[in-house]
């Protein structure tokens, strides 16, 4: 990256509440790597309980299927 887009990634990162996030490393020649990085938004406060909820009912899940396997055994 030049200068000027990394400059241009912090000023996004300071002013906008974005996040930096990695994609894919390359190494090159044990001595370089490449890092493709993407700029992303944070969760918001919606998406946060929506995520719990879904691991939730996961786990649930899961345990059903523990209990069910162990009854049956």
């Amino acid at each position: 990256m030049s200068r000027h887009e990394i400059i241009r990634l912090g000023s996004k990162l300071n002013e906008r509440g974005l996040t930096l996030v990695p994609l894919r490393i390359y190494i090159k020649n044990r001595r370089w790597a490449k890092v493709e990085v993407a700029l992303v938004k944070h969760k918001t406060q919606g998406d946060k309980r929506d995520s719990i909820a879904e691991r939730d009912a996961e786990r649930e899940m899961a345990r059903t299927v523990r209990r069910e396997r162990q009854d049956s055994d």
